[in-house]
């Protein structure tokens, strides 16, 4: 139970921030590309890192951290954090198919997915 709540937490958490973060950069910079989206997807990447650094190297970053910071709020940030995260593991385990499988798999199923929901709906 204890874990679930450091998830759900921190999820909340990201979501505020990935939402704040879009919603100023949409009003300041008005663009047809989705730069709140994008800055927000490249800064979840960084802190991703960090977070994955810190977790390695300080033995403060227990379990409990690593739920909060990494699954609730870079998960509730941008899941594509997680998305770059797990492809990092796998290239850093030499599963470079798998990885190769993973990153486009991911993106043009999800493509064809949203796709797929829309006009499942029209």
């Amino acid at each position: 139970m204890k874990s679930l709540l450091f998830v759900g937490l921190g999820g909340g958490l990201g979501s505020i921030f990935r939402y704040v973060i879009s919603l100023f950069v949409g009003r300041h910079i008005p663009l047809v590309f989705p730069l709140g989206t994008f800055l927000v997807n490249c800064s979840g990447c960084f802190l991703i890192g960090v977070l994955y650094a810190y977790s390695t190297k300080y033995s403060w970053f227990n379990g409990d951290m690593r739920l909060l910071l990494i699954t609730g709020i870079c998960g509730g940030y941008t899941t594509f954090s997680t998305f770059s995260y797990d492809g990092f593991v796998l290239l850093k385990s030499g599963s470079y198919w798998a990885f190769l499988t993973y990153a486009l798999g991911t993106m043009v199923l999800g493509l064809l997915a949203t796709f797929a929901g829309v006009a499942f709906f029209k």
